[in-house]
């Protein structure tokens, strides 16, 4: 450039392209350091413009061209309701007024990010392992330096930085089979059938991409409960299975009937192929907890189906009512005997992320899948070692969750005063939300028996739906969308989680803490006193 009224010399098409550059970015391109002033014939200049044009081709990804599958999943967890609020956020940092001064995210189960206090114990071991160094120092307690060196004795280089077994560290297996050993009063787990994963939600789909074959008519079927959280209808979309509703009966506290499943399985029947059955207990995002004998049932009807047992239970240690109690999928089936017990087969999973330990982004979990074929189990363990292995401080983490201090190890105390203190705080927050959003006109909300979730049916007068319908939005995302531009209170349309037609829900975190719970709790009270005088 800048060579001469005929612009770029010799066909350079590089120089040419930065010429065009220059020229699209509206300055004069630099030549070379000499006095005078460089001039561009007209020729010249349509020539760049011309280069520049050709560079701007079409893009190779689109939404035209993508990956189908993907384009249909949806996530209301961080849907567009989330994006919203973080909008607001940006705006409130600007300094733009609102009725409010804060979002309130609740609309997920977020602990830490609520102000849940970390369990002290499991972070002194996860630092331990992360920097080793601090095993000399007299300010952690020995029994977490004995379990960060038994931890770091399994990783490569004795380091959490190097890769593990794709099913993660053996000894945590190990501690992981023994933990459902004790939970379940003595029914073996074998460490084999353990795998090490990122969080719950990976080895769920890991478990899905396994089962699902087939196409048309024989395409394979996967039966979930509705509501439902939205991470099954998600992998379910992304690898082109077939959704098969079944619906909790909300009448009953969200029973699970085994007539509503036989309904479910028969109309599928006639579309796909349907060879999972995934149950969610205790319940996200509708807190129920499964009585023995309905799971009891469920295990007999998969038996008789032949179908492949899903069973997510990450909210095992969140029951709440008296009366309810956490029972295993596992536990269940052996006790019913060695018909069922040898031959239905059974994916379980938990995690780190809930419960007393909130430890969302560590990304720990384990699943343990039983009565798997020899030749699957290969091709699952071949499946998982694509993405390498977990992340190590996730296993480390999970480790502590399955490995706590028990009674004599000088940290118990404080780790048992640490975990009793979360969960009564949530029992009592739960009860709290219960009572207070049965108060409000139009509100109905089923006892929270269990996890950290509300889910309550709201009335949503016929104008609202008319309006709803006239901004292209489903009743309950206008509603909730409403709530969050008034309060600034972000919860989750029961849409999102599927419900019956005619009937409208929000799914709300009870994570807060206790005072800021009872004013996010009257901050909606007097929000839908005021819709429904708007809309009624």
């Amino acid at each position: 450039c800048g060579r001469g009224p005929g612009g770029c010399r010799g066909g350079r098409t590089d120089m040419a392209l930065r010429c065009a550059a220059s020229l699209a970015a509206g300055r004069q391109p630099r030549g070379p350091r000499r006095e005078g002033t460089v001039r561009w014939s007209s020729a010249a200049k349509a020539s760049a413009v011309k280069i520049n044009e050709k560079a701007s081709r079409e893009k190779i990804l689109t939404l035209e061209s993508m990956n189908p599958q993907v384009k249909a999943v949806e996530y209301a967890v961080r849907g567009p309701i989330v994006l919203k609020a973080g909008e607001i956020e940006k705006e409130l940092r600007k300094g733009i007024k609102k009725p409010f001064t804060e979002v309130i995210k609740a609309n997920i189960g977020d602990a830490h990010a609520m102000g849940q206090r970390p369990i002290t114990f499991l972070r002194q071991v996860v630092a331990l392992c992360t920097y080793p160094n601090l095993l000399d120092s007299p300010s952690f307690p020995e029994d977490a330096k004995k379990r960060a060196r038994r931890i770091l004795q399994g990783c490569g280089g004795n380091s959490l930085g190097s890769y593990t077994a794709s099913q993660g560290i053996n000894c945590i297996r190990e501690d992981v089979a023994s933990y459902i050993e004790r939970r379940d009063g003595g029914v073996p787990a074998d460490p084999d059938n353990i795998y090490l994963t990122t969080g719950a939600s990976d080895g769920i789909s890991a478990i899905l991409k396994i089962l699902i074959s087939g196409g048309g008519k024989s395409r394979t079927g996967v039966m979930i409960p509705i509501p439902q959280y939205p991470l099954y209808s998600a992998a379910i979309s992304e690898l082109d299975a077939i959704q098969v509703n079944y619906y909790l009966d909300e009448e009953n506290c969200w029973a699970l009937n085994v007539n509503e499943l036989r309904r479910a399985l028969n109309e599928a029947k006639a579309y796909c192929n349907p060879k999972v059955l995934c149950i969610i207990n205790p319940g996200n995002p509708t807190g129920q907890v499964q009585s023995r004998k309905c799971i009891e049932d469920v295990i007999h009807f998969a038996w008789e189906e032949k179908l492949f047992l899903l069973a997510d239970e990450v909210y095992q240690d969140n029951v709440y009512s008296e009366g309810c109690q956490f029972h295993s999928f596992k536990k269940i089936l052996y006790e019913m005997g060695p018909e069922y017990y040898n031959n239905v087969e059974l994916a379980s999973f938990h995690s780190t992320s809930k419960g007393y330990m909130g430890e969302c982004g560590y990304r720990g979990g384990y699943m343990e899948v039983i009565n798997l074929h020899p030749e699957i189990k290969g091709q699952l363990v071949k499946l998982l070692s694509v993405r390498l292995c977990p992340p190590v401080s996730g296993q480390a983490a999970m480790d502590i969750v399955v490995n706590p201090p028990v009674p004599g190890e000088e940290s118990y105390a404080q780790f048992i005063k640490e975990k009793e203190s979360v969960l009564n705080n949530l029992a009592k927050k739960a009860k709290l939300t219960e009572d207070m959003f049965n108060k409000i006109p139009g509100f109905h909300c089923n006892p929270l028996q269990g996890a950290m979730y509300a889910f309550p049916r709201i009335f949503i007068p016929s104008k609202a739906i008319e309006e709803a319908k006239a901004h292209k939005m489903a009743p309950d995302m206008f509603y909730c969308m409403k709530l969050l531009e008034e309060t600034g209170i972000c919860v989750v349309p029961g849409s999102g989680f599927g419900q019956r037609e005619g009937t409208f829900h929000f799914r709300m975190t009870i994570l807060p803490p206790v005072e800021k719970l009872k004013i996010l709790l009257e901050k909606v009270k007097d929000f839908h006193i005021k819709f429904l005088e708007k809309y009624a």
